[in-house]
């Protein structure tokens, strides 16, 4: 007897919606199966969450009208860092029981990573992907395995809005209203996304580094306006005392100056760092702008991205969630070409396998690694200055050929 679907096989439509279920089911599954990890993580391992108990503390200080750089929380006993303004947006944090705090920023940060998915694959040339059912869920849950994405849900951090703030605002058309106000803010609450204003600016677009200016502006002077105290405290003395934010030598550390900590034995690479830092932003700033000027506005934001963590003093490894537009954007250039396809894969591995934590780091064991275990302690500092010096080499073999890639900077 022949077959009914024999006789009467499904339309193409039909076949394409069953695919297209199934894609969706299986990423609702993986989503599951990572939440399941963390639920297990957390359940065996109650995380304090000790950023989120900082920022609630912020905010329950300016409520209160105490001194917002005097307190110290937690058993690390860690201080505001934040410029006020931050403050200031912190204090719906003090309204909530600590429990429920704790789960809304779990969800949020939920949320924001599907954004930052989303933004990630659009911004770098794959529109259709950054809409698909499918590609929302399963990216975010593979996403939840990065270490710098689980040490931003462990540490209750804000590091996934400002990338959303920031990635947002540079994906829009240049000329777009409004384009740098989200920039501005998000320098205004952390500082260092002021660096892709400083971006706008040299690649000409004025306009949009000017109103990311203002912006900035603007969050300090409404910081003045309601904690006139904590403004000048912050910006003459606070600001300065790089100490308070932690020990720069540490693992945590992944910016330029704890791998030459590290490598160096010292605490404090004075000289060595300082040089090393400004010709990394010099350079860096430099690929950024001639990759934006040659139309790859992607690798531009990203380069500009990857300075700003090269080059701060501290660069906790849950502030490189950028690797999660990275890696999208690395992705989007491997097709046909299987060494690119194993760079990108390696990548990944580099910022999932978590190598930092896995090297003596008790006390000051940080400063005593032998060589071998330098790459180990220092992996996203090592894959940044590789990522640039790649760029500048992958722009000067497309100088002579005029390629441009398809994640050029958008239009009007």
């Amino acid at each position: 007897m022949t077959a009914l679907s024999e006789v009467h096989p499904a339309p193409p439509s039909v076949r394409a919606a069953s695919r297209r279920l199934l894609l969706v089911l299986a990423a609702l599954l993986a989503l599951a199966l990572a939440l399941a990890g963390y639920a297990l993580f957390f359940s065996a391992y109650p995380v304090p969450m000790a950023d989120l108990l900082v920022y609630r503390a912020e905010g329950a200080a300016v409520a209160a009208g105490q001194d917002l750089y005097g307190f110290r929380v937690t058993r690390w006993n860690l201080p505001a860092t934040y410029p006020p303004f931050a403050a200031l947006l912190f204090v719906p944090t003090s309204w909530l029981p600590l429990g429920a705090l704790r789960g809304g920023f779990v969800f949020g940060n939920l949320g924001l990573l599907a954004a930052l998915t989303h933004l990630s694959l659009r911004f770098t040339g794959r529109p259709r992907a950054a809409c698909h059912p499918a590609a929302l869920i399963a990216l975010p849950a593979a996403a939840l395995c990065l270490e710098p994405v689980f040490q931003t849900f462990v540490y209750g951090q804000i590091n996934l809005a400002l990338a959303v703030l920031v990635l947002w605002d540079l994906s829009r058309p240049d000329g777009a209203r409004g384009k740098g106000i989200a920039v501005g803010i998000a320098a205004g609450i952390k500082l260092t996304p002021a660096i892709f204003a400083v971006h706008l600016a040299l690649t000409g677009r004025i306009r949009e580094a000017t109103t990311a200016a203002c912006a900035f502006a603007g969050t300090v002077l409404v910081g003045i306006a309601v904690l006139p105290g904590a403004s000048v405290d912050f910006w003459t003395t606070r600001l300065y005392e790089t100490d308070r934010v932690g020990k720069a030598w540490i693992i945590d550390n992944q910016s330029l100056q704890g791998l030459l900590a590290r490598l160096l034995h010292t605490e404090h690479p004075g000289l060595v760092w300082v040089a090393a830092a400004a010709l990394t932003a010099a350079a860096g700033l430099a690929v950024a702008t001639w990759a934006a000027r040659r139309g790859l506005e992607a690798w531009g934001v990203l380069c500009a991205a990857v300075t700003a963590l090269l080059v701060s003093p501290i660069s906790w490894s849950h502030h490189w969630v950028w690797c999660v537009p990275l890696l999208a954007l690395l992705a989007a250039h491997t097709r046909g070409l299987p060494r690119r396809r194993a760079a990108v894969l390696a990548t990944a591995a580099a910022f999932a396998c978590r190598s930092m934590w896995l090297t003596p780091h008790q006390g000051d064991l940080d400063l005593h690694l032998p060589w071998w275990q330098q790459p180990l302690a220092s992996p996203y500092p090592l894959l940044g200055l590789a990522f640039l010096a790649g760029t500048a080499l992958h722009l000067r073999r497309a100088r002579g050929r005029g390629a441009v890639t398809s994640a050029a900077r958008p239009r009007p």
